[in-house]
């Protein structure tokens, strides 16, 4: 029985070409990303149990957002809520994606663990949180794959090991804000247990 579920990461307008806080090649892994999921891993059968994306859905993040940004910890404002900015990048298949999880309304929130499903009035106060959602289907492995690769990428993966998932990063479907950055997000990302599979696509903000 399958139960690796695939973690889409916050692959929105915002992040890809033309969006407030672009990452070079954001485009191209909503489409690659899509193009997996339509492929299945044997005749017949589905590659993943489950799909789930996560979205950066902000409100008023406070610090997160900065007029004079280190695209470190601080950025310009991106994924604001309401704004076609939020919405997933129209190359991934959003049939495709079974359930989302909305994280940062009020705070710079990285890992998708931090995410919940909308509840009824959108207000973030209740909803499932994403290891519950998973853990009720039995998943016990994940795939991450999604931007940044340094930021919300890594954050997601680590908090999938440290959840108790077998977890793998596909890197050839994430991309990268910065070199350094994302050396330093893989070296991590070994040393936590989580496997790095293919080769990262070019790190560098669009």
């Amino acid at each position: 029985m399958n139960h690796r579920a695939l973690i889409v990461v916050d692959v929105q307008n915002d992040f890809c070409e033309g969006g407030s806080l672009a990452v070079a090649g954001g485009a191209q892994v909503a489409a690659e990303v899509t193009a997996l999921l339509r492929r299945p891993a044997e005749p017949g059968q589905p590659a993943y149990a489950a799909v789930v994306g996560t979205l950066d859905w902000h409100v008023d993040p406070g610090s997160h957002f900065s007029e004079h940004p280190n695209y470190v910890d601080t950025w310009p404002a991106h994924c604001v809520v309401g704004t076609d900015g939020s919405q997933s990048h129209p190359s991934l298949d959003r049939t495709l994606i079974e359930a989302w999880f909305h994280k940062g309304r009020h705070t710079g929130a990285y890992s998708g663990f931090e995410g919940r499903t909308e509840d009824g009035d959108g207000s973030g106060a209740a909803g499932v949180g994403l290891a519950d959602w998973l853990r009720e289907r039995e998943i016990t492995a994940v795939d991450v794959v999604g931007i940044a690769t340094d930021h919300c990428v890594r954050a997601t993966a680590l908090d999938a090991v440290q959840a108790g998932f077998e977890t793998r990063v596909l890197l050839d479907l994430t991309v990268g804000v910065a070199v350094t950055t994302t050396q330093t997000a893989l070296a991590e990302l070994r040393a936590a247990g989580a496997a790095l599979v293919g080769v990262p696509a070019s790190p560098a903000l669009g």
